[in-house]
């Protein structure tokens, strides 16, 4: 619910993509717990599906690392992925992609592996776990929001008057957020609307900022509900 396992399996891969020295600390982790069925209904509407993605990315020599609730396309090879399968997603400068889909829980696939771990150690095989000596991985150094660029979809729910849109419009001018898409449902003036928009590509620290000012608007009536935008 929380991402907490997504988040430890994350650092794993990263130490092993990247030579790090695994440090769950250093996550940006946020789960499902506040994902809606207006949210669920909404990315359907936009052609995608939510699922928890754990996004390790070394910009410029520094590392990214999230776990969080993200839109895919629906007809994505990640979006297919159900019920007790995972899947990892590669992508290098020179190998390009990769996608590898398998069981991820369950009592056979977790008894397969502990078996596998135990003949390893009867036979006498050792490996390093991580590539390399763990003295010789190294600390990571993290990327900042002002560094990640992403699309982002964000929902608000607000009171319905005239001026509100304009109210948002404007605030994402003041912070450089270009809209891809914008969405208004409901036309109730005793009851919330919801106000959904998607971005083109923008720097996650201004997309933030904007959020912060959007939650102190006085149509607004609840923090604007946001999510990464993923395609693969």
């Amino acid at each position: 619910i929380d991402g907490i396992d997504t988040a430890h399996k994350l650092c794993i891969l990263s130490a092993l993509a990247f030579e790090i020295k695994p440090e769950y600390k250093s996550l940006r982790v946020a789960g499902i717990r506040n994902v809606t069925a207006k949210d669920i209904g909404y990315a359907q509407e936009l052609g995608y599906k939510i699922k928890i993605l754990g996004i390790s990315r070394c910009i410029k020599n520094k590392i990214f690392q999230s776990v969080e609730p993200c839109l895919v396309p629906a007809d994505s090879n990640i979006g297919s992925v159900e019920g007790v399968f995972n899947a990892v997603y590669v992508e290098g400068d020179f190998a390009g992609t990769g996608l590898s889909i398998g069981r991820g829980a369950g009592g056979a696939p977790t008894a397969s592996a502990v078996v596998a771990d135990i003949i390893d150690l009867a036979r006498g095989h050792k490996v390093l776990p991580f590539g390399i000596p763990a003295a010789e991985m190294k600390k990571a150094a993290p990327a900042g929001t002002d560094e990640v660029f992403s699309r982002f979809y964000m929902r608000l729910e607000v009171v319905d008057r005239p001026g509100v849109l304009a109210d948002v419009s404007a605030v994402m001018r003041d912070h450089n957020l270009s809209i891809e898409a914008v969405m208004q449902r409901g036309r109730d003036p005793d009851k919330p609307v919801s106000i959904v928009l998607t971005t083109h590509a923008v720097r996650q620290s201004d997309m933030e900022k904007a959020i912060a000012r959007m939650a102190g608007l006085k149509a607004s009536i609840e923090p604007p509900h946001l999510m990464r935008i993923e395609s693969f």
